[in-house]
């Protein structure tokens, strides 16, 4: 079995951002047990910029894009430096791969990101990954590195992806407040779960939440690999979901329905800027039929973007149906929505969204 395992800030560093040693070699002997039982592991870590900010001895965590990504630069080096001891103790080698959204959208770059770990699996190292944070020509998407994870599950063609968090598992409460919360150990493909909404904040230390984590699951179960969310602070968490144990954490079954990782980067690691509504007829034959959307069928349009950005297709009900790349900015949209493309203008798009730049996600 190939499995990813992710884990979070939050559960990696202490109140002062200083990376915890015990959790850090708790997990590194669970991934050593994996390995002995004949399973090939990846770990994507964040923690680099909260290890910066305690490199530096800040106060408090900055905001700003270009500080966070200086801290990542700081902390990197005494993140995998951590991780290097921990291995080394069970006789492993670490390998770093940083990782940016471009690697999951270009096919070159994915296709290569996907021979590297491969040829890294091959030699016997285990694969450290972590988003490149410190070069990011834009603000850092993947703070939590939950998204990345799923995504890189998908370009890996693992099994499992574990998440490991500072709960175990999905709750039908929060825990924290309400000591009746039970926890729900499995969630089925159709299971509407995998679409509730939780809590969509993490700690000061890290970005992400349940909501994240969630988000995460989805992805992962639309790859068709099975994803669990746990403690971090349970030694077993890792082991327990390799061998099936649903007394620990929450497992998501796969989907039958499996998405490309084109696919999979429009419905949800893309950043949407606009959105567009859309009337029944167009509405039944996206989701019915699988067509492109036309602008025939547009009734609105929300937001000022370009050709090649990802909008929101929404019912007449303000319901998301859809994410699509567009082929049209939106002015486009805006003057040639409700036309036939017969009578739109001599050079402008006749198609807004192109089935195979679509996914329905109704």
């Amino acid at each position: 079995m190939r499995v990813v395992v992710k884990i979070g800030s939050s559960s990696l560093t202490d109140d002062r951002g200083q990376i915890r040693g015990d959790v850090i070699a708790s997990v590194v002997a669970q991934l050593a047990s994996a390995r002995a039982q004949g399973h090939e592991v990846i770990l994507v870590t964040s923690g680099a910029v909260a290890s910066g900010v305690a490199g530096l001895g800040l106060a408090e965590r900055p905001s700003d894009v270009l500080s966070l990504q200086a801290l990542s630069a700081i902390g990197q080096p005494r993140l995998m430096a951590a991780y290097n001891d921990a291995l080394a103790a069970h006789g492993l080698v670490a390998a770093q791969v940083l990782l940016v959204p471009h690697d999951f959208v270009d096919r070159r770059q994915y296709l290569h990101a996907r021979e590297t770990i491969q040829r890294l699996i091959d030699l016997g190292c285990v694969p450290i990954v972590n988003e490149n944070d410190a070069i990011a020509n834009n603000e850092i998407r993947y703070g939590d590195n939950d998204h990345m994870s799923a995504l890189l599950s998908h370009l890996v063609s693992a099994d499992m992806l574990v998440l490991l968090t500072d709960t175990d598992g999905l709750y039908t409460d929060n825990p924290r407040t309400n000591p009746d919360a039970q926890r729900v150990a499995l969630v089925r493909a159709d299971d509407p779960l995998l679409s509730v909404t939780a809590t969509a904040h993490g700690s000061n230390r890290g970005s992400g939440g349940m909501a994240s984590k969630l988000a995460s699951a989805r992805i992962a179960s639309w790859s068709g690999v099975t994803a669990v969310i746990a403690s971090a602070t349970h030694d077993g968490a890792v082991l327990a979901a390799v061998n099936g144990d649903d007394g620990k954490g929450t497992r998501f079954e796969p989907h039958d329905r499996q998405l490309s990782a084109r696919k999979l980067w429009i419905a949800f690691a893309s950043e949407v800027e606009g959105a567009v509504t859309v009337d029944d007829g167009a509405r039944n034959a996206i989701v019915g039929r699988g067509t492109s959307l036309l602008p025939a069928g547009v009734v609105s349009c929300r937001g000022d973007f370009d050709e090649g950005s990802t909008v929101e297709i929404l019912g007449s009900d303000g319901s998301v149906i859809a994410r699509g790349m567009s082929l049209m900015s939106s002015a486009q949209v805006a003057a040639s929505m409700g036309k036939r493309s017969a009578d739109l203008a001599d050079g402008s798009p006749t198609v807004l969204v192109h089935r195979d730049d679509l996914v329905v996600l109704a």
